[in-house]
């Protein structure tokens, strides 16, 4: 499908607000819905309609236990969708690097424990420390560093999670990581990595992967990206440019089936394709010592 297939087609928007374009569909009916018209269900979203009509058939029981909670279908409505996933991220790093400040006085470091090296995965330490692929976006080097980072996840997470959803925003911001963990890997073996700089650049990859797709206009966005990029090579900047173009490659390569797998008839297919992308990352975590000694 082209970009201007998905632009001229109707059902690519919110049936609710036809000048949004979404990649999220209702569980129940299938129709395409935006952040707005989310709202969170046992497995998925639905959308508004689909929400009034399982409200309707609630049992008396249901009725007085969402009375109890005090979350009507009103404010279900007003608190689904949106920037969930972006705002829980926001949370846990923001305490992360408190606590890793406030350890700093008291004779600890979080980040020890939680960056990344990748000997540590393969029994540097005693172990083999695997949650180090994912915890290091939770580590950052300064006040500067996590602001940059956050910015940058603020600017590009407002527009890219209201169109794909929570679950999958997460996931590309996670498989994202991975992809920058196992490029230092590969590319930087020996290199002690902080930040969350690979999972932000792996958005930066899906966001225009899928904004080409919609047709949209992102020279902007590959200005900024090919920006911060550059700045990564630069002698002595103290940035690991393997991270970046890691995550970046995983991130576009997320959004890219996104774009294939938006139909509700095509989810098991999206599923086992972000599958298949996490089992290559083990892959090459697997094999990336062998790799790595045939050079030295």
């Amino acid at each position: 499908m082209t970009s201007a297939d998905f632009a001229s087609n109707r059902d690519n928007f919110c049936y609710r607000h036809p000048d949004r374009q979404s990649f999220v569909l209702c569980q129940r009916c299938a129709r395409t819905i935006c952040g707005e018209c989310q709202t969170p269900a046992a497995v998925g979203v639905i959308c508004p309609e689909c929400l009034k009509e399982q409200q309707r058939h609630r049992t008396p029981a249901q009725k007085r236990a969402q009375r109890r909670w005090g979350r009507g279908g009103g404010a279900v409505a007003a608190t689904s969708g949106g920037t969930r996933g972006m705002l829980w991220i926001f949370v846990l790093t923001a305490v992360a690097f408190l606590v890793n400040w406030a350890g700093s006085y008291l004779g600890f470091s979080l980040d020890r424990w939680l960056g990344f090296w990748a000997p540590y995965l393969y029994g540097a330490a005693g172990i083999p420390q695997p949650w180090r692929i994912l915890t290091v976006v939770l580590t950052h080097a300064g006040f500067m560093h996590i602001f940059l980072n956050m910015l940058s996840l603020w600017m590009i997470g407002r527009s890219l999670e209201p169109l794909l959803g929570t679950g999958r925003f997460v996931a590309t911001y996670l498989l994202s990581a991975a992809g920058g963990s196992a490029a230092v890997t590969l590319l930087g073996f020996d290199t002690y990595v902080v930040g969350a700089s690979g999972a932000v650049f792996g958005l930066f990859g899906a966001l225009i992967v899928i904004g080409r797709h919609l047709g949209a206009n992102m020279t902007g966005m590959l200005v900024v990206l090919g920006i911060n990029l550059v700045l990564g090579f630069i002698p002595g900047s103290n940035v690991s440019w393997q991270a970046h173009v890691g995550g970046l490659a995983v991130g576009a390569l997320v959004g890219w089936i996104f774009t294939r797998t938006r139909r509700a008839d095509q989810r098991r297919t999206q599923i086992l394709l972000l599958s298949l992308v996490g089992a290559g990352l083990v892959a090459v975590f697997v094999a990336a010592p062998y790799i790595v000694a045939a050079f030295v």
